[in-house]
């Protein structure tokens, strides 16, 4: 019985110490500026998110490009 009832408090306080979206709130950096900041780090992997960011924008001006002329016909 005193096995279980340890086992059922350690489960409470596990379970008590998951992530809530308060911390999400509190994280005021959008995923892109965190790719930005990661990008210009001398971390490894940062020159493929810099590349990523640079392909991201690359297709976000392409499709500006394609939404004007499609408004122009």
């Amino acid at each position: 019985m005193r096995h279980l009832a340890l086992s059922a408090l350690l489960l409470i306080g596990v379970l008590s110490c998951g992530s809530s979206d308060s911390t999400a709130r509190r994280d005021s950096l959008t995923q892109r500026e965190r790719d930005s900041m990661l990008g210009a780090s001398q971390l490894p992997g940062a020159q493929g998110v810099r590349g990523a960011l640079k392909a991201s924008d690359s297709a976000a001006a392409r499709r500006e490009r394609e939404d004007a002329a499609a408004q122009q016909e």
